[in-house]
Order: structure tokens, then sequence, then C-alpha cells
């Protein structure tokens, strides 16, 4: 039961920023994937996400290697698949990879447009944002964001994800970002 919102409880534990909640979480996630539509992340993600929330570099960097191994072979496995790509993309950032980040992000956008599959297109759009975000491009992170708050499925840059999730975190303080978030309060 408790693996049927493992997931939410994951995300969550990140908006606190509470490290032992998201390990607990990953945890009783067990072998199982969160993310948004078909942009799934494992657990070694997961585990990469804490220890950068936490600022252990050498652990998040250990971590994030892993799951570019074991993503490299998902993607091998669909090389045409977007959100495979696009889960690559976000470990390479992960890394400091950043040409290669920013090109499997805009990749990943070229093969599901949001003409093809709104839902999953919407999503390749909001994680490009969060690895230009993380790759230090906040201008196109900033572009992306605001393009993604136009779609009709951009609930996964909601307000409450902007403001709180560490994903965020390098371009906070950006006055593009503010107006963004800003842009999505609650009347």
């Amino acid at each position: 039961m408790i693996q049927s919102v493992a997931d939410r409880w994951f995300i969550c534990a990140l908006a606190e920023r509470d490290a032992v909640a998201a390990a607990n979480a990953l945890a009783a996630l067990g072998e199982n994937t969160f993310g948004d539509g078909g942009v799934q992340f494992d657990r070694t993600f997961g585990e990469a996400l804490i220890a950068r929330m936490s600022k252990d570099e050498a652990k998040a960097r250990a971590a994030f290697a892993a799951a570019r191994t074991q993503q490299e072979k998902v993607v091998q496995a669909e090389p045409n698949y977007g959100p495979a790509l696009c889960v690559l993309g976000v470990i390479d950032a992960g890394l400091g990879r950043k040409e290669d980040a920013l090109r499997e992000g805009r990749r990943a956008i070229e093969l599901m447009p949001v003409e093809k599959d709104s839902f999953n297109g919407a999503h390749m759009i909001a994680y490009f944002a969060v690895i230009a975000a993380w790759v230090g491009e906040k201008d196109l992170a900033c572009e992306q964001l605001a393009i993604a708050t136009r779609l009709p499925w951009h609930w996964t840059i909601s307000y409450g994800r902007l403001k709180l999730l560490p994903d965020w975190d390098p371009l906070r303080g950006d006055p593009r970002f503010e107006k963004i978030v800003a842009s999505l309060a609650p009347k």
C-alpha cells in the first residue's frame, strides 16, 4: 500500500528539504520508479537528488554516474523515445555534462513535441527547463518555463513545485523566475 504513495512522499520530502524522509520514501518505493508521465526516474537518481539537496557533491556525483549507466541502457534500447532521452539529459545536467545534457533535452523535445503528445511533450519542456537551470543556462531555463506555463498540462510547473522543490534552486532570486512563480500563485 505504501508503495502507491511513496513517489509523492518522496517529492514532498524533497520540498521540505528532509533528507531522512526522502530516503525513507525511496526505501518504500523499492524498485518502482517516480516521475511525471513517461519521464520516470529510478531509485539511484533519487539517491542523487537527496545527496545534491544535502550538498554532498561526492555522493551526488557517484549516484548520478550510476544512474547514467542504467539510463544509457534504456536509451540504447529505445533511442527515439523522448522521455528516456530526457531522463538522460537531467542526469547529465546533474553530472555537469552541459553540452550533452542540453543536446539530449533538445532532442527529447524534438522526439516528443507538444503537438504530437500534449501531456508528455509538456514534460519534455519542463524537464528541459530543469536541465537548463542545472547547467547554469538561466535565460534558457526561464524561457522554457514561460513556454511550459502556457501549456494545458503545465501542472508539472505548478506554483508549489517551483516554490519548494530543490530542482529550481539555481534560479531562485532571478527576477524572471520569481515573476513566473508569482504568476502561478493562488489568487
